[in-house]
């Protein structure tokens, strides 16, 4: 019994003696295997700036929806808002996408490389590639279009390119509004309209 105790002594005392070497072996190990660090260079950073990030207030992918009081649906998105600095109430924007779903049924899909938009006024310029789609059949495209945000209302003060049910136009002006009389939405091409007819794609 006494040998028993005596050898596990030994062992238990080998052990205190081995164990803390080979743990200072694994930690010199790991020391000669890594990267040799320079405190002379400047750590790594994004190529952010963050002080114009500060700076300039703006969103990502804003959403505007309202309903007017016919019950049309207007709904508008970009993919980046930023005011201006000195006029808050007016926003810059890139990338819209419009879409007017009126009550009578028609729906008018609208895209444009970006607008300004005045909050206060509820108003909106889209400029660039002005794409315009509706479900009655018309493919509308124009640089400039003069939009409300609170009522269905859209006009293209340039030229207008379309084609429609009845052929290919083109036309100086395009108005889409309400009519006061009929209380309906209607789209009305004026300024030298010129009509290629088509009958053979109205199905006549």
């Amino acid at each position: 019994m006494a040998r028993a105790d005596n050898l596990y002594s030994q062992i238990v005392t080998g052990m205190k003696i081995i164990l803390p070497l080979a743990a200072l072996g694994l930690l010199s190990t790991l020391f000669l295997i890594s990267r040799t660090v320079d405190p002379s260079r400047s750590a790594m950073v994004t190529d952010i700036d963050l002080g114009q990030r500060a700076q300039d207030l703006g969103a990502t992918n804003p959403r505007f929806a309202g309903v007017t009081g016919q019950g049309d649906e207007i709904l508008f998105a970009a993919a980046n808002a930023l005011p201006d600095r000195t006029s808050p109430e007016h926003l810059s924007a890139t990338d819209i996408k419009a879409q007017l779903r009126l009550s009578a049924g028609t729906v008018i899909d609208i895209t444009s490389d970006h607008a300004d938009m005045q909050q206060r006024k509820m108003t909106a310029l889209l400029q660039g590639h002005v794409h315009i789609t509706t479900s009655t059949g018309y493919v509308i495209d124009t640089q400039q279009l003069h939009a409300r945000l609170d009522e269905v209302y859209a006009k293209a003060p340039g030229q207008v390119i379309a084609t429609g049910p009845l052929g290919d136009l083109t036309a100086g002006q395009m108005l889409l509004h309400n009519d006061a009389g009929a209380g309906t939405p209607e789209l009305l091409f004026t300024g030298g309209v010129k009509l290629i007819y088509r009958p053979g794609e109205t199905g006549e």
